[in-house]
């Protein structure tokens, strides 16, 4: 394993955590200039910021998500918390923006890696039935149905 392979984690990590930690406090702070965007970007924009608390939540999100990128510390979690927003972000630039698509796929991209290099945190999350399904199946024993009130 060549030098550049090891520390290619390590770069995406700490660049992911990066533009999540800048961002998400620009959204607090405003101290970047914001672009601007097509009207009906603007309309969704100015939707989000009229809930009162959709902006400050996703905000927040991300530099708590950032923080733990940079730290090195519940890289899953964090990779975890940002999956939907990074979501959010393509499908605004693609249906909304297309202007700002590069960054958003860049960020999709290390996104992508990073969850492939910690791919064992999920592995039991990504299993068609949990692991008390299986000992219960194999034990025998039958679960109890979900009731639906």
């Amino acid at each position: 394993m060549t030098a550049i392979t090891r520390s290619l984690p390590t770069a995406g990590r700490i660049g992911l955590g990066l533009v999540f930690t800048v961002f998400g406090l620009n959204g607090f702070l405003g101290f970047l200039p914001h672009p601007p965007v097509p009207a009906a970007a603007g309309s969704f924009l100015g939707a989000l910021a009229a809930t009162g608390y959709m902006f400050p939540l996703i905000k927040a999100t991300e530099i708590a998500s950032g923080v733990l990128l940079l730290s090195g510390r519940y890289v899953p979690l964090a990779l975890t918390l940002l999956a939907p927003i990074i979501v959010n972000i393509v499908a605004f630039h693609v249906a909304l923006a297309p202007a700002g698509m590069g960054m958003a796929l860049a960020v999709l991209a290390v996104e992508i890696y990073l969850a492939w290099v910690h791919r064992d945190a999920f592995r039991s999350v990504l299993t068609s039935r949990s692991v008390a399904e299986k000992r219960a199946a194999h034990a025998g024993v039958e679960q109890p149905a979900i009731s639906r009130a």
